[in-house]
């Protein structure tokens, strides 16, 4: 059965941009579904550490990729009926989950499970290639950006509040990194989609981002 009748909010960004506190809560809002799609590409490299996956093969993280016996619910990220909603978030599991998806088989082997997420009445999925690549004819495109040192010191309270150690000089780095990885990786490079409403949230609440991408959709849903 076909999936296209029901509205997609696709909201792309860099790291700690604020897409998934911002697209969690316009799901909310609308009473949307939520796919964090970072966190399949995580949830992949967690599972390769545990398993002590050689990184470098490809195939092998594309098979876990393809099986991953996942699903969101009230907020928490569970793998196979386990909780892991803090552990994927740790900064070794995070690098992990870049390096991989830059592999063009992992990429496609998690396509089928993100188109999954669509269910009525609607979704709203946070990531780096929902407008570009997944859901290219969303009803709502958005590009959340923010400066480094802004994206740092998110980062930085994010993982200081879950009980995590962090240096601010370590994490700028890394950002500097990753976002180097997302931009120019030959298959679906972070770039904003055609279309896509940027928005810059270097000095703007979560409260405002949310406001602005509600009245956004609000005007193209009449």
């Amino acid at each position: 059965m076909s999936t296209s009748h029901i509205p997609v909010i696709a909201i792309d960004g860099p790291t700690a941009s604020g897409k998934g506190t911002v697209a969690h809560r316009v799901a909310d809002k609308l009473g949307f579904h939520y796919l964090d799609s970072g966190a399949l590409y995580r949830l992949t490299a967690l599972t390769a550490l545990r398993r002590g996956t050689d990184l470098r093969d490809e195939h092998a993280l594309a098979k876990l990729a393809e099986h991953l016996p996942c699903h969101f619910s009230n907020g928490e990220i569970l793998l196979a009926n386990e909780n892991v909603t803090e552990q994927i978030r740790a900064e070794e599991v995070g690098n992990t989950a870049s390096k991989i998806a830059v592999l063009p088989t992992v990429r496609h082997a998690l396509v089928s499970l993100q188109l999954g997420f669509r269910k009525t009445p609607g979704l709203v999925a946070d990531g780096r290639d929902m407008g570009t690549v997944i859901f290219p004819h969303a009803q709502l495109k958005v590009f959340l950006t923010a400066s480094v040192p802004a994206r740092a010191q998110r980062r930085y309270k994010q993982l200081i509040d879950k009980g995590f150690s962090a240096n601010m000089e370590d994490l700028l780095m890394d950002l500097q990194a990753r976002d180097e990885r997302d931009t120019h990786r030959a298959i679906a490079p972070l770039v904003p989609a055609e279309g896509a409403h940027v928005l810059d949230t270097s000095a703007m609440t979560a409260d405002v981002a949310v406001e602005t991408v509600l009245k956004w959709y609000a005007a193209v849903a009449k």
